[in-house]
């Protein structure tokens, strides 16, 4: 077999060099070359194996979107029901899940139990590159889980791991993790950009073309993102975010891109000490209010996914001593904040600019959809009066700029959602008013910002 041939590209611009230097030649940039491997000049007939398509088709034609046969997804069980929901309802055979998060998270916690889950009824492959089979097996041990039936290997090269699967035959694989695999066509070391990119590319090949079920750990930078090249999310099929706050012992998985299923999908899990438990109804553990009305303090009705979930937003107003005063944001967008205080001054004259402003979500969940803008405002004007609003409140709506206030999606699941809660009153977009009342429950649509604040 003919040895591959290296070439060295810029990260940044894109240029090939033939060969390593310091900074790149087109644009300039330092430390920027990275190693690949060029694929052979052969006609596409005679291609080397590595070289196939990610789906491993033999030769490319071209097929009639019409004749092509649709193939029913045939999904398996975990055995974490909030895993299943973040995955679009459970495993598709020959799909590549990416799952990132901080270290201790519990990202090798939870595939575990997933493998011991699937090993009762079919065959599943842990491969290790960070921890020893010892320490494997004292976590299965720990966590009371069914040893029987998982196959383990610590290994990390790709080659080798991919020789042991083709014997093996397993119908769960979990690696664990892509950062510690490395190939032998390539002389950097294990992590870099090329070796990351490289051995991803062969283990999702693998996958495609044995129909395996494959989960990639992967670790994340100190900004929170996916560590390694960025074409490593777009060559798997699901990417999931494993959070948390590490005091907490709530975890969430957020999907961020599923081929098979509804992104932005949340699934949370409560860690203990013989694992991660599912939480099925994560809003009864993010209301952990107080019996007594607390000033700046409010429910809202958010949207994950496919399900509505009570969360509570407390915002803390100070007289500010600085010159420019603060705004800080914990599971909020800060800019959404600064925003949404400017639309507060200027239709309803409630003066924010020489007070500290603190937004919080409790529980460590992050709200991304602008339906938090009008809990966001109450509670802030509930703080800077010191007016604490009705324990059974329950509020949620867009502020747009002109004061107005936007209706939002699926506002009748969310009201529902809090009345099964005990909620007996809301303050809702009046775009999203019910057409028929609730029993049991006033409701108040409202069109503007100012209206709001005269109500309460």
């Amino acid at each position: 077999m003919t040895k591959p041939k290296m070439s060295y590209t810029c990260t940044e611009c894109g240029a090939v060099s033939p060969k390593w230097s310091g900074q790149c030649g087109d644009c300039e940039a330092w430390n920027t070359l990275t190693e690949i491997v060029m694929a052979p000049k052969s006609s596409l007939n005679n291609q080397h194996p590595r070289f196939k398509g990610y789906a491993g088709v033999e030769t490319a034609t071209v097929v009639e979107l019409a004749s092509v046969p649709a193939v029913q997804e045939i999904r398996m069980s975990s055995g974490l029901s909030e895993l299943d929901r973040v995955l679009g309802g459970g495993l598709v055979a020959g799909s590549v899940v990416l799952i990132g998060g901080d270290p201790g998270i519990g990202k090798s916690t939870i595939l575990l139990q997933t493998l011991s889950n699937f090993a009762g009824h079919c065959s599943a492959l842990y491969v290790t590159g960070e921890e020893s089979l010892s320490q494997v097996k004292l976590r299965a041990e720990r966590l009371s889980l069914v040893e029987s039936g998982l196959n383990l290997l610590a290994e990390t090269a790709v080659e080798r791991i991919l020789e042991i699967a083709a014997i093996e035959k397993p119908q769960m694989m979990v690696v664990d993790s892509i950062q510690t695999i490395y190939t032998e066509l390539l002389q950097s070391a294990p992590g870099s950009v090329g070796q990351v990119r490289e051995s991803a590319a062969q283990l999702v090949r693998y996958a495609k073309q044995t129909g395996t079920a494959l989960f990639l750990v992967g670790h994340v930078t100190k900004e929170g993102t996916l560590a390694g090249p960025r074409v490593l999310e777009h060559m798997v099929d699901t990417v999931l975010y494993f959070e948390g706050d590490p005091d907490s012992r709530f975890r969430v998985i957020r999907a961020v891109k599923n081929r098979f299923g509804a992104v932005n999908e949340l699934g949370v899990f409560a860690m203990t000490d013989r694992g991660l438990k599912e939480v099925n109804n994560p809003s009864a553990i993010f209301l952990s209010r107080y019996n007594e009305t607390v000033a700046g303090s409010v429910v809202m009705a958010t949207w994950e996914g496919s399900r509505p979930m009570l969360i509570e937003v407390q915002a803390l107003v100070d007289e500010s001593h600085l010159a420019n005063p603060r705004r800080v944001t914990v599971g909020l967008e800060q800019n959404r904040l600064a925003l949404a205080l400017a639309v507060l001054h200027r239709h309803c004259g409630v003066v924010t600019y020489n007070q500290d402003v603190f937004v919080n979500i409790v529980g460590g969940v992050r709200v991304t959809e602008t339906a938090a803008d009008l809990a966001m405002l109450l509670a802030v004007v509930s703080s800077l009066k010191n007016c604490p609003l009705p324990n059974d409140l329950i509020v949620f709506g867009e502020v747009g700029l002109a004061g107005e206030i936007r209706p939002v999606q699926s506002g009748q699941e969310r009201l529902r959602e809090a009345f099964k809660h005990g909620f007996k009153r809301a303050i809702i977009p009046h775009g999203n008013a019910p057409k028929t009342p609730i029993e049991g429950m006033e409701v108040r649509a409202i069109k503007r910002l100012s209206e709001v604040l005269s109500y309460i």
